[in-house]
C-alpha cells in the first residue's frame, strides 16, 4: 500500500519527537509541502525539512539564534540540540507564535535593514545560489514543448553570465533570500522574521528585489506602497544598475516553479504557458498579470 506524504511526515515526527523528549499526541498539521510543519500539544512548533538538507536545517537554528543575539525580532528555536534526524529528514524544534498576521512590504522593510546591516556570524551561512533547481526543474518539464524549453535554458544561461558579472551594488552582507511578507509576521508585539531557509552571503539587493518585482513585474503592489517600502528601507533598488538582472532571475524561477507545479497538477498548466510567453515577450510589457499555483 503507498504511504501518503501526511502518512510518511506523521511517522517522522513521532520518531523525531521522542528522541527529542516530546509527545506527537495530538499533534496537528499546519503545512505540508516541501517542507512539513507540525504543532505539538505543547506548544511547540516541529519543521521538517526535506531529504538531504540536514546542513539547511542546521543552519536555520543557527541564524535565528544569532538574530535573537542581535535582537532582530525572529522566530526562536528551542534551546536544544537541532536538528533531530529521522528518516533521512531532520526536524527542528521552534516557538510556536501567538495570534499573527502576515506582515506587508512596510513592515518587512525595516527588518530587512536591521538583518543586512549586522556584522557578519562567526559561523558558515554559505553563498548565495540563485539559480538553485532551475535547470533540474527545465530538465524534468514534461508539459512544456522543446523550443520553450530550449528557449528557458538558453536564458538561464544569459543570466547566469550576467550575475557573475553583476555591477557593484551595495556591501555584501547577510540576506534573508526569501524576502516576502509571507516570510514576516506580526503580532500584537510587532513584526518578526520567519524561515531561514535561503539565508546566505549576498547583494542585499536580492532581498529588495522580491517586493520591487510586486510592483513592476506583477503589478499587485501599488505605486504609493512600493515607495513606502523603499522609504522605509532607504533606497530604490530599481535605480541600482543590477536590478535587471536579479529581476530576471526571480522572473525565471517564478517560471520555473510554475511548470513545476504544471507537472504535477493539471489546472496549472495555463498558468504555467502563460508565465513562459510573458518573458518570451508574447504578452506584451510588463506589468504581467500572474496568479498563483500551488
Amino acid at each position: 500500500m503507498t504511504t501518503t506524504q501526511s502518512e510518511e511526515s506523521l511517522a517522522v515526527l513521532v520518531e523525531v519527537a521522542v528522541a527529542a523528549g516530546l509527545s506527537a499526541d495530538g499533534a496537528e498539521p499546519i503545512r505540508l509541502a516541501e517542507n512539513d510543519l507540525w504543532k505539538l500539544a505543547n506548544d511547540v512548533v516541529v519543521r521538517i525539512s526535506r531529504p538531504g538538507q540536514d546542513e539547511v536545517a542546521a543552519r536555520e537554528v543557527a541564524v535565528a539564534r544569532w538574530l535573537a543575539d542581535n535582537n532582530v525580532p525572529a522566530v526562536r528555536p528551542l534551546p536544544r540540540d537541532q536538528p533531530v534526524r529521522a528518516r533521512g529528514r531532520a526536524a527542528t524544534f521552534w516557538e510556536l507564535l501567538p495570534p499573527h498576521r502576515q506582515g506587508n512590504e512596510a513592515e518587512l522593510a525595516p527588518l530587512l535593514r536591521r538583518m543586512h546591516e549586522l556584522p557578519r556570524p562567526n559561523f558558515p551561512v554559505g553563498q548565495l545560489k540563485p539559480f538553485t533547481r532551475i535547470a533540474e526543474r527545465l530538465h524534468g518539464a514534461r508539459c512544456t514543448d522543446a523550443d520553450d524549453r530550449e528557449w528557458l535554458m538558453h536564458r538561464l544561461g544569459e543570466l547566469q553570465e550576467q550575475w557573475a558579472r553583476l555591477p557593484a551594488g551595495l556591501p555584501h552582507c547577510v540576506v534573508h533570500g526569501d524576502a516576502w511578507g509571507g516570510n514576516c509576521a506580526v503580532t500584537d508585539k510587532g513584526a518578526l522574521l520567519l524561515d531561514f531557509e535561503r539565508t546566505s552571503i549576498g547583494p542585499p539587493e536580492w532581498d529588495l528585489t522580491s517586493t520591487a518585482v510586486a510592483f513592476d513585474t506583477f503589478g499587485t503592489l501599488s505605486a504609493d506602497r512600493y515607495a513606502r517600502y523603499s522609504k522605509q528601507y532607504g533606497v530604490d533598488v530599481r535605480d541600482w544598475a543590477g536590478y535587471p538582472i536579479l529581476r530576471g532571475i526571480r522572473e525565471l524561477r517564478l517560471v520555473t516553479f510554475g511548470i513545476q507545479t504544471a507537472d504535477q497538477d493539471s489546472a496549472a498548466r495555463a498558468q504555467a504557458q502563460y508565465r513562459i510567453d510573458c518573458v518570451r515577450g508574447r504578452e506584451g510589457r510588463r506589468p504581467w498579470q500572474w496568479t498563483a499555483v500551488g
